[in-house]
């Protein structure tokens, strides 16, 4: 039960908590955010909770593994997200190529039956398609998350400069 549970089970603002233990507003604001509360702070809402300090420590490291967890969690689903929305869009490219292709290759032979510019169309097209299946499947990671971390360092360490 992390401290902030603890406070509106008993009926609480962090303004009566406060004044009950001791501490300041914004010391109850910063260990309800997740920030470690000295042995000090800790002594005082044990009593107040009338809990030993020993269980405060070990809800709060809980808490805080389970904040890290859920950013973690969060991080992944956005990540999912992303790569499920590329994989439809190469589908659709693909498919859509399947689908134009022999109507362009129609209309070449009904417009100019001399020259095959569809050929150049269909290269072209069928390049990018392969082009977006190496980046997508992860075959042509010249540009992976670690290269946008390093640029992304760089920029900001030659904005410190």
């Amino acid at each position: 039960m992390s401290i902030q549970k603890r406070r509106l089970d008993s009926g609480w603002s962090q303004e009566d908590l406060a004044l009950h233990s001791g501490l300041s507003v914004r010391t109850i604001q910063r260990i309800e955010n997740g920030n470690h509360a000295s042995l000090e702070s800790l002594k005082c809402l044990a009593a107040v909770f009338e809990t030993s300090v020993s269980e405060l420590i070990q809800e709060q490291t809980m808490t805080n593994t389970s904040i890290a967890n859920q950013i973690d969690t969060q991080k992944t689903e956005k990540e999912a997200i992303t790569y499920v929305q590329n994989l439809k869009a190469f589908h659709m490219n693909w498919i859509v190529f399947i689908i134009l292709m022999p109507c362009l290759y129609i209309l070449n032979i009904k417009l100019s039956p001399d020259f095959l510019w569809v050929i150049i169309v269909g290269l072209a097209w069928a390049f990018a398609i392969a082009l977006h299946a190496l980046v997508i499947f992860g075959l042509f990671s010249v540009f992976n998350g670690k290269w946008e971390q390093q640029q992304f360092q760089k920029f900001m360490s030659s904005r410190k400069n």
